[in-house]
């Protein structure tokens, strides 16, 4: 019987000290309980999400330096974990030297190779080069050492023995994250070792971000993959959250057992930093201890926590414990101030609001009682004033040619709007929070981040925007949910779900009289998803296409019909195009120059989608296609 520790770690990246410092703790900790092995994430120690600090030579040495001070510990248990490993005399593709994120086995302080391969640890096969991953900017993999070498890559690729003295080993299956998710790929890691060898367990070390719906579809692949080799499987997984400069990720860790079969058998919790502890039968390769499963989160419920330990984690790490945030009675400064009502107490909470003449009474009671609610600092700090000024000191600036005055500025009822929504974030926000010594936030969803919908450095700015990768719809939902189920009582005022959202910043913008944004969220919301978050990213083409065979509605998931909406077709192609210029357009510039985002999607914002500032381009078959309809009068 072998007793096995999963060290489900708080990685913090870019600090190898504390990380090692925690390892050490754990390796203490399950040798004084009698652990034949310990289990840590992979890049345990460096991190993983560290942008070009993997360039920086005395910062690998260091890693590597304290992947041998591991090394020495193992005289009585096995030690498993990921690091990044280096090879004198070769170089990246960069010209620098030659980095693998490898995993290495340590026994009896020495590292243990897999049989076939000449190095002292295994090197990950796969790297993605997708969404946030840039693995191969940094990182040579197996299937390149394998090119070089001039051999295929099954001859490099093998398991690794342990024995652990008493007639008792392990063939183990090494993998590193993307080895598991193989799919697309033509050489398949688990599948290879699994025929080839049958080794006796497959142990995968991840260093793998959390996003909607990601531990069922982890466990639907593991368990297709397993059921294949007909292997019990370990995976370990890290908490905390890391970041690459424009998305912060959240990291659940949801380490897991699985049995022969495939089928979870332990799962650590999520969001927890946690060292569990579970027994394994190496005659019958079966898990002995207790059967420990998490129930699935709906989606919401997995949105508030990974937003709560988001905020939580990131607040901490830069040292921030005081939060301003600029609310206007609606829906989404009423989700973040609730948000964070249930993250710090209520005396390190100020709320703001800003009216000007357009405010109604309405929106500023909301306002006040979300503040009564919370229980928290509140203060009115009105705009109408510094608007006049800038009114006056546009209107009467004289603009001269030489000598020669020629003009004079007007401001138009746009500027005006966004003199407002600026005064309020670069001036009154970030006055506050500094006299308040903290931090304002942006309050911005998914939908109007999209399409630009908000003023840049005015409620473009802040800290964080915590809720930038959620859909309206998204935000409505978690409104309830608060509500219900995390603070049982309507802090967030009904009110505030209820009412028209408009940013309330002219005249014609009158809640009281229905006028709202201009986005149809039941129908926007989805739209936009489509040409963002789909795998296979949606372009006004195929939106024009699904029109007209009358499955728009089906392909994009919005339950409200187009045809409602827009009566013609000229009506459902010029709001089309519409939205489709800002999206591509002028709102790739502001979203370049917003705040970091809290990421839980598919896709978010940031560098997770990538995005060139071009001028918005529509197909041959766009063009086509639209020509035929309008000709036809649909």
């Amino acid at each position: 019987m072998l007793n096995i520790a999963l060290a489900q770690m708080n990685i913090h990246a870019g600090d190898p000290r504390y990380n090692v410092t925690v390892m050490k703790k754990n390796i203490a900790q399950a040798k004084e309980i009698g652990c034949d092995m310990i289990i840590f994430p992979e890049l345990a120690i460096p991190g993983y999400l560290i942008g070009d600090v993997w360039d920086q030579q005395d910062y690998i040495d260091e890693c590597v330096a304290f992947g041998e001070e591991l090394r020495q510990l193992s005289a009585d248990i096995t030690i498993v974990f990921g690091n990044v490993a280096c090879e004198s005399g070769r170089v990246n593709l960069d010209g620098h030297l030659r980095k693998y994120n490898a995993m290495f086995v340590a026994r009896n302080k020495e590292f243990l190779s897999p049989h076939a391969s000449p190095y002292p640890f295994y090197i990950k096969t796969l790297l993605p080069n997708y969404r946030e991953f840039s693995d191969s900017r940094y990182f040579t993999s197996l299937l390149e050492v394998a090119q070089e070498r001039h051999i295929f890559v099954e001859d490099l690729f093998s398991p690794i023995r342990v024995d652990f003295g008493n007639n008792r080993h392990l063939t183990i299956g090494p993998l590193i994250c993307e080895d598991s998710w193989d799919e697309n790929y033509p050489f398949k890691p688990m599948s290879f070792l699994g025929k080839q060898y049958s080794p006796d367990m497959f142990i995968n070390i991840s260093n793998s971000p959390f996003t909607l719906g990601k531990t069922q579809r982890r466990h639907r692949l593991f368990g297709q993959s397993i059921k294949k080799v007909h292997a019990p499987t370990l995976y370990v997984n890290c908490t905390g959250i890391q970041n690459n400069g424009k998305n912060i990720y959240t990291f659940d860790g949801s380490s897991c057992t699985y049995t022969k079969e495939g089928n979870p058998h332990f799962e650590c919790q999520p969001f927890e930093e946690e060292l569990a502890f579970v027994q394994y039968d190496e005659i019958s390769r079966t898990f002995t201890s207790p059967k420990k499963t998490n129930l699935p989160k709906k989606e919401t419920e997995e949105i508030y926590t990974s937003l709560r330990y988001g905020i939580t984690s990131f607040l901490s790490s830069i040292g921030v414990n005081k939060v301003v945030i600029g609310v206007s009675g609606g829906i989404d400064s009423a989700v973040n101030a609730a948000l964070y009502a249930a993250i710090l107490p209520p005396s390190q909470i100020m709320l703001v609001n800003m009216p000007s003449c357009y405010n109604s009474s309405i929106t500023k009671d909301l306002a006040k009682t979300l503040a009564d609610n919370i229980g928290c600092l509140y203060t009115v700090i009105p705009v109408q004033d510094s608007l006049e000024l800038t009114r006056k000191q546009i209107q009467t600036a004289e603009v001269y040619s030489g000598e020669k005055k020629v003009s004079h500025l007007e401001l138009t009822s746009f500027i005006e709007e966004n003199i407002q929504a600026r005064d309020r974030s670069s001036r009154i926000l970030a006055a506050v929070a500094a006299s308040f010594g903290g931090v304002f936030t942006c309050n911005a969803n998914k939908a109007e981040t999209a399409v630009g919908y908000a003023t840049l450095y005015g409620d473009h700015a802040g800290y964080l925007s915590a809720t930038a990768d959620l859909w309206k719809h998204q935000m409505y939902a978690l409104a309830v949910y608060l509500n219900q189920n995390v603070f049982h009582r309507d802090v967030i005022p009904k009110g505030s779900i209820d009412i028209v959202p408009s940013a309330e910043l002219s005249a014609s913008q009158d809640i009281a009289k229905g006028q709202g944004d201009p986005i149809i969220y039941p129908y926007h919301d989805y739209l936009f998803a489509s040409f963002v978050e789909n795998w296979h990213r949606v372009t006004p083409q195929s939106i024009l296409q699904w029109y007209i065979d009358g499955t728009l509605e089906e392909h994009i998931g919005c339950s409200i019909s187009v045809h409602t909406l827009f009566p013609t077709a000229k009506e459902f192609i010029d709001d089309l195009e519409r939205w489709w210029k800002l999206v591509s357009g002028f709102a790739v510039a502001k979203r370049i120059q917003s705040p970091p985002i809290l990421s839980i999607s598919r896709r978010s914002f940031g560098y997770d989608l990538r995005e060139a500032q071009l001028k918005p381009y529509y197909t041959t078959k766009y063009v086509s296609l639209k020509e035929q309809l309008l000709k036809t009068k649909v």
